[in-house]
């Protein structure tokens, strides 16, 4: 705004007359024009709005494009995009007539879903009738589960993520992957065919595929050696074309997967995964932490050093004083010390902690929960735990089975369940928790691990729309994701949806990944 400002009192001053309208989008907020009118330019321009909150970024996926959303809110508790959320979710139910069911977890959530109440309410003529389309939606705040995105994907597209950046639905091939001297803008989504088979595959089954579907290809062009005239002409006007763009693909996406193997065995990423598992399943600590400082000492990344310190900080609720104090000086010390009031962020956000000297309170509690009653020993633990913003990802890991056990080799060919979107070590706490609401249409037997998780839940049921929902639009789900959701939320929900028979659909403030939730906490702009 204040940018703006100056561009008009620059013109007024050069005595040059002209007509300003200034166009918001998502919307319009009122601290702006409060802005213009400090700045003694309210008068000269006009103000509009776009609310164009919603961007179909495939078949199954509609993002808002506000990757700014995560800072704003989790950090600076700033809630003006509450609005912009509710606003998107009433135009869907404008579209496809009421939600009857709507289940949610996490405080922006909750305030997401009555606002949005609200704008149905003063609206309730327009969808009183219909039928729903959409029988389920799942409201989640990021900070119920920031594990899952803090680790490294091994899923297709999210490798391409981590590698090269998706960027509203398509990513810039470099000259290393297109084999030429330019770089190429490539759209991907459900209509790129080679694309839409390896999306949600492991990492390691995506050679495999695509090296068949080239001798499937070769096999077609070779067809035309034996063919009459009248044949070659169906040939070249029907199937070339398809086949000529099909080749063009695959060679893009091998070369993609070339140069993620590249990439990764300099990072040396099976060491990487194998410490990542470690942290998860909350073995051989101390050697992780040793991995984590080598990591820093080495200087590899600024952000994947912070991203490992966070998953250790969350996997083990908080780090002991003398390893914080220790890492913390070695990273400053090592990457620089402007990157201290990054630190100061990633603990206003419970993603790094340390623990205080009272905090190993898990022995006290027991203690106190094995001498009063256990509505008693919630309320002592609900007051400990409200201290501070803290993780207990490890009892919850316990409580929904987020780490499978498994005998001998997990088989990533044929998935078994959601774990395999993370090498079958660990299946997506956010993933989980839908998956268990859902099967019991409720948040019952499940208040240990709201209580856990310290976040407020609502489970809405209108039975009214509920009749009317045909069996078909009980099985679509709308999932919400507030702060963002990765690519392997998406493949493991997906995969959950062929097994149970769903179909989801996501909306997203943003698509991100560990880097982008890193780089929106750093205080250092890369």
């Amino acid at each position: 705004m204040r940018y703006i400002a100056n561009l008009v009192n620059a013109d007024k001053l050069a005595g040059r007359t002209r007509k300003y309208k200034v166009i918001f989008s998502p919307q319009k907020f009122y601290a702006c024009e409060m802005v213009l009118e400090e700045e003694g330019i309210y008068g000269d321009v006009s103000c509009d709005e776009w609310a164009f909150s919603l961007l179909p970024l495939d078949v199954d996926l509609l993002s808002m494009e506000l990757p700014e959303f995560f800072r704003d809110y989790f950090l600076e508790g700033d809630q003006r995009w509450i609005n912009t959320v509710a606003q998107a979710l009433h135009l869907l139910s404008t579209l496809y007539g009421p939600f009857p069911n709507s289940y949610g977890i996490g405080r922006c959530a909750k305030m997401s879903y009555e606002l949005w109440r609200k704008l149905e309410e003063e609206e309730d003529g327009e969808t009183k009738g219909r039928r729903p389309e959409i029988g389920h939606t799942f409201l989640l705040d990021r900070d119920t589960d920031f594990v899952t995105a803090l680790c490294s994907q091994v899923v297709y597209e999210g490798l391409v993520d981590d590698t090269f950046r998706i960027k509203c639905g398509s990513v810039d091939f470099g000259p290393e992957v297109t084999s030429s001297d330019k770089s190429l803008k490539v759209l991907l989504n459900a209509e790129d065919k080679v694309f839409s088979e390896i999306r949600n595959e492991h990492f390691s089954n995506v050679f495999g595929f695509l090296s068949q579907k080239a001798r499937n290809l070769q096999a077609q062009y070779d067809r035309r050696r034996g063919m009459d005239i009248k044949q070659m002409k169906n040939f070249v006007s029907q199937e070339l074309k398809g086949l000529k763009q099909e080749h063009r693909l695959l060679s893009l996406h091998i070369g993609a997967c070339e140069s993620i193997m590249k990439k990764k065995t300099k990072q040396d990423f099976q060491e990487l995964i194998k410490t990542e598992h470690a942290l998860l399943e909350g073995f051989s600590i101390r050697e992780s932490t040793s991995y984590i400082e080598e990591h820093i000492d080495r200087q590899v990344s600024p952000i994947e050093s912070l991203r490992l310190m966070c998953l250790l900080s969350i996997t083990e609720n908080g780090l002991i004083p003398k390893d914080y104090r220790s890492l913390k000086t070695q990273y400053l010390q090592s990457y620089g010390p402007e990157h201290l009031l990054t630190f100061s962020n990633l603990r206003r956000a419970g993603l790094l902690t340390e623990q205080a000297p009272g905090d190993t309170l898990t022995a006290v509690e027991s203690k106190v929960s094995k001498l009063v009653t256990d509505k008693a020993a919630g309320k002592i633990t609900d007051a400990f735990s409200s201290l501070a913003k803290r993780s207990n990802f490890r009892a919850i890991s316990k409580k929904l089975n987020l780490i499978p056990r498994v005998d001998g080799e997990y088989d990533l060919k044929v998935p078994r369940d959601m774990a395999y979107v993370f090498s079958g070590a660990y299946v997506p706490l956010s993933c989980r928790i839908i998956e268990q609401v859902l099967e019991r249409r409720s948040w019952q037997g499940l208040d240990e691990v709201v209580r856990l998780l310290n976040c407020s839940e609502f489970a809405f049921t209108d039975m009214t729309k509920e009749d009317k929902a045909s069996s078909e639009s009980l099985r679509l789900i709308l999932v919400v994701f507030l702060g963002g959701c990765t690519f392997s939320e998406i493949s493991a929900l997906r995969f959950l949806g062929r097994e149970k028979g769903y179909r989801f659909i996501f909306l997203t403030t943003a698509v991100t990944n560990s880097a982008r939730l890193m780089e929106a906490m750093s205080e250092v702009k890369a």
